[in-house]
């Protein structure tokens, strides 16, 4: 994957770094965000993104050593901060609420998942969606779904008993059950390709919104933090726990548009196995790892609701772009 387009001075500043080796001092020495302009601020968004990248397949003729370089963990640390502190101001009150429901942990999750869970993007797809704007969601989700379940497998050196089994048996179902071209990055590969896509790894980074990158640095933020292993795995079951019902929409916004059927495996796929996820997420994962260690279960809740939040608005953005009129002067113009 060759290094995406600078949105900024930050991102500019780190792919230049990233591509030359040329630094003597932390690219981020300074945050002036009010954490409010964090989650949509492109240049800050794609920094981070491309600082976390390096964790996972890295970029064409990058040193693979900057991985592990202290000045740019530092840079990417001081980043992060900021994120996870816009994050927690953005649910306390979400976590809050859930925190105070009756129930176990396993209940206050499925309080909060049933609270914040909107669907809008779902139901567009379903019922409204062109061609060209069902590419647009394959783009934009395209930055995760290529490495599928890649952020969730780091936490598992941070588990232990039943909470690590069953997080294994999750990832096992996520990469093919031992079938390669059952991994889900690949059939959404082949979903991409079926309709016309360029399916290779990052290859539309450039076209991902703030919002979208965001999306991806907080899973990737959890993941990378056993501080935050509990902010991960609430993450997961929150993730998995809106999938099911919004795939099923999504077959059938695909149906509607006489799309390629490949591409409507990978949503078909996900209607049975992330109704079976959705459980063996909530309860046998979260559940557990809060029974084993009660102290994180407001992380759990607070990546949970990180998740849902996040995907609101991803997802909002979307169809606020894809219901603006076109500009004047574009109207009756064929692409």
């Amino acid at each position: 994957m060759q290094l995406p387009a600078p949105r900024g001075p930050l991102s500019q500043q780190v792919a230049h770094v990233l591509a030359d080796r040329a630094m003597d001092a932390p690219v981020v020495t300074a945050l002036p965000l009010q954490d409010d302009d964090l989650l949509v601020n492109e240049d800050v968004q794609l920094a981070l993104w491309m600082l976390f990248e390096l964790h996972y397949r890295g970029f064409d003729d990058v040193d693979p050593d900057l991985e592990w370089d202290p000045l740019l963990i530092h840079s990417r640390t001081m980043l992060e901060a900021c994120l996870e502190q816009t994050l927690r101001r953005l649910t306390a009150d979400d976590v809050r609420r859930a925190a105070s429901s009756a129930g176990d942990l396993p209940e206050q999750l499925n309080h909060l998942i049933d609270e914040l869970d909107g669907g809008s993007l779902a139901s567009h797809l379903q019922r409204h969606a062109t061609e060209e704007q069902f590419a647009d969601f394959l783009r934009q989700r395209s930055v995760y779904q290529l490495k599928e379940s890649d952020p969730q497998s780091f936490v598992l050196p941070r588990l232990d008993g039943p909470a690590k089994a069953a997080l294994a048996e999750l990832q096992y179902d996520e990469y093919g059950a031992g079938r390669p071209e059952r991994l889900h990055a690949t059939m959404f590969a082949r979903a991409m390709e079926a309709i016309g896509l360029d399916s290779a790894y990052g290859a539309h980074v450039d076209e991902a919104s703030a919002i979208t990158l965001a999306v991806n640095n907080v899973m990737s933020m959890f993941a990378l933090r056993r501080r935050l292993r509990g902010a991960a795995l609430g993450h997961l079951a929150a993730f998995e726990a809106t999938s099911s019902a919004p795939c099923r929409r999504i077959v059938s916004g695909i149906e509607r548009l006489g799309l390629p059927e490949v591409t409507a495996a990978y949503f078909d796929e996900h209607v049975e196995a992330d109704a079976v996820h959705e459980q063996l997420a909530i309860r046998n994962i979260c559940g557990t790892l809060v029974e084993a260690e009660p102290e994180l279960a407001d992380d759990v809740l607070f990546g949970a609701a990180s998740c849902l939040r996040l995907d609101g608005l991803a997802g909002a953005a979307l169809v606020d772009m894809w219901s603006r009129p076109a500009p004047r002067h574009l109207v009756g113009v064929q692409a």
